[in-house]
């Protein structure tokens, strides 16, 4: 790991400040000179690999986060840990989707430690962006190519990839939060902003090293949640190659709202398939106003699976997608609320 120098904030406005003094503002964010570490559950990794070489480390870890109701919904403050939120009786009672990403993430210990903000942004686990010694990856090193294309791809993304990158996005909570049309509130240089939780993950297309929308220096500071009628009837399924601390293979975040048999709204979010956190809305218009069953579930498992992109080892992918989202479509349709 390389020498960095390291501040710790008592204040989102003072953590802001300390990344604008060590920062530089023509780098993507993944690339500055300054960082946020919170948990620090992604970003040491990455150091130690070499991967990210910051020279500062501003510590967000302590800055004041609750979790709170009100008219607008659930709010989430970026500093709470994964585990408070996972364990939180409101949000089990009203919000299960979001509950269950968080529980099947990670392990528990890491769970203690992680905070809500820094899992959003976590990085590919792709091998090829996490071993130096591989030269060509975009996301790395911009321009140089994608070793992934033509190699061993079994995790990586079939939607949302670009001839540049076909990177996978790792997150279990960014499923809930897409599918749940949350809300991100941010603080920078600029000042505070909110913006749809939709928008802050890129696609690679030709600029993989670009993955949000976020300003180098602009810090996470909380997530907006509205209620509705489809809160309590969701949920998160997880296919994964074994059952503990590992990430999706296939996912799906799922928020109902139901009359009967009938579907009258859909969210659905796929996780594991995506280089981004991927809201289907293809599969959500096919199954909005139609009667939840093993046929209509799985044409809108179908659809959203229409646009994928194969590659030599992941084509199993489209048919373990399709499955996932179709079960848990049919799950969700049997939850007792």
């Amino acid at each position: 790991m390389r020498p960095f120098l390291y501040e710790r904030a008592d204040q989102p406005e003072a953590a802001v400040i300390a990344a604008r003094i060590q920062g530089q503002q023509q780098a993507p964010p993944t690339a500055a000179a300054a960082q946020f570490i919170a948990g620090g559950t992604t970003i040491l990794d990455l150091m130690k690999l070499d991967v990210m070489q910051p020279q500062t480390l501003v510590n967000v870890g302590k800055l004041p986060g609750t979790i709170e109701m009100s008219d607008q919904g659930l709010r989430l403050g970026a500093s709470v840990k994964m585990a408070e939120a996972a364990e939180n009786e409101i949000v089990k009672r009203d919000f299960p989707v979001i509950a269950q990403a968080l529980q099947l993430a990670a392990s528990q210990q890491i769970r203690n430690m992680a905070s809500l903000g820094g899992n959003v942004l976590q990085r590919t686990r792709c091998p090829y962006f996490r071993d130096v010694s591989y030269s060509a990856c975009n996301k790395r090193n911009p321009g140089s190519g994608c070793s992934a294309l033509d190699g061993h791809n079994r995790n990586l993304a079939i939607l949302g990839t670009s001839d540049k990158c076909i990177a996978s996005y790792p997150g279990d909570f960014a499923q809930a939060l897409i599918a749940l049309d949350a809300q991100v509130e941010t603080l920078g240089p600029n000042g505070g902003r909110s913006l749809a939780f939709a928008d802050l993950h890129k696609e690679p297309g030709d600029t993989p090293n670009i993955e949000t929308q976020l300003q180098p220096g602009e810090l996470i500071s909380a997530f907006v949640v509205p209620t509705g009628a489809w809160t309590r009837r969701s949920l998160y399924l997880k296919i994964r190659d074994r059952e503990s601390y590992e990430f999706a293979l296939a996912s799906a975040a799922i928020a109902l709202d139901m009359d009967g048999q009938t579907v009258r709204g859909s969210r659905i979010a796929l996780g594991g398939v995506a280089t981004r956190p991927w809201r289907a809305r293809e599969a959500e218009e096919t199954i909005n106003g139609q009667t939840l069953n093993d046929e209509t579930a799985r044409g809108a498992a179908e659809a959203a699976f229409r646009g994928a992109k194969v590659y030599s080892h992941n084509a199993f992918k489209v048919e373990l997608g399709r499955r996932t989202l179709a079960r848990a479509l049919l799950d969700a349709g049997r939850m007792e609320i």
